[in-house]
């Protein structure tokens, strides 16, 4: 029980920083519908944000551009041939060995601003001589400061291999169509006969996806299973903490917020289940202590 409560708490708390709170009334109209509807709402978040940013800055578009996101392909057939599309994505898709290079250390000469220092020499603040004293003791400026280390930076988010099984069609789902108030999954069998060793790990690599439809599908998934996946749950909770791993350390703040409710879901749909998430905490936590200050603006004093 202390474990399980404790993940509870912890999940709780952190979905509070990263969630801005919901008015009462809003809260409990949300608190009457299913968990299960979670993954509309991101949707619906999605819409809202294209509203508010306009430019175009917030969505799955511009997280391509930046290499954020996954491309996918060009086609559902997969990408062009390089001589009939030569020009087709040259500027997001990068070379493997490309893009991942280590920049030059704060100390190298060739990094900074160059310019004309203190008794005419050619070292500028920026340069890794401007922190030395010259002839004289003429001062030839100041040292550049250290640069942010990023530790809470936006990391890029790799394909899942839910992208790759439901592109190829080996997931036995699909978008319900017309449902009565939406966000509902066409399962073609019973999940209560799915492999859970198999698809359950599956869907929790998905869980990071920005994209629709995978994230939808994905996120979906999980609460429809997790809802009736019972006493099959807990032998698969050692595979689901590489996928839990990868997601956090994403340190996307909307894939984290997914993540969290997730792993509160998960903690109370079986027993036990906490308690076999207790020697993982060393996977799971690391991310979550970077983020503990980031309690602003959650409605608190």
């Amino acid at each position: 029980f202390g474990s399980s409560q404790f993940l509870l708490e912890l999940s709780g708390a952190a979905t509070e920083r990263f969630c801005p709170p919901r008015p009462p009334s809003m809260a409990a109209s949300v608190g009457q519908s299913k968990p299960s509807r979670a993954a509309a709402t991101l949707m619906l978040d999605d819409a809202l944000a294209k509203i508010i940013h306009r430019d175009g800055s917030k969505g799955i578009k511009n997280a391509k551009l930046h290499g954020m996101a996954p491309l996918g392909a060009h086609s559902c057939m997969g990408d062009f041939p390089a001589d009939l599309a030569p020009d087709a994505w040259k500027h997001v898709k990068v070379k493997p060995g490309k893009g991942c290079t280590l920049q030059r250390s704060a100390s190298s000469p060739a990094l900074g601003v160059s310019g004309t220092g203190l008794g005419g020499s050619n070292y500028g603040t920026g340069t890794m001589h401007a922190a030395f004293v010259g002839l004289g003791g003429v001062p030839r400026g100041l040292a550049p400061p250290p640069p942010k280390a990023g530790a809470s930076a936006p990391r890029p988010n790799p394909p899942s291999q839910f992208r790759v099984f439901y592109d190829r069609g080996d997931l036995p789902i699909a978008i319900m169509h017309g449902a009565v108030g939406g966000g509902r999954i066409a399962w073609k069998v019973d999940i209560e006969k799915l492999d859970f060793h198999h698809y359950l790990p599956i869907f929790f690599d998905g869980a990071r996806e920005q994209e629709e439809p995978y994230r939808f599908l994905a996120v979906q998934g999980i609460y429809d299973m997790l809802e009736k996946g019972g006493p099959k749950i807990l032998p698969v909770v050692p595979q689901l903490i590489i996928p839990l791993k990868t997601a956090l350390n994403t340190r996307n703040p909307v894939v984290i917020c997914t993540i969290l409710k997730i792993i509160q879901s998960l903690v109370k749909s079986g027993d036990m289940i906490g308690e076999a998430l207790v020697p993982y905490y060393r996977q799971l936590l690391p991310v979550l202590n970077i983020f503990k200050n980031n309690n602003l603006n959650i409605g608190d004093k």
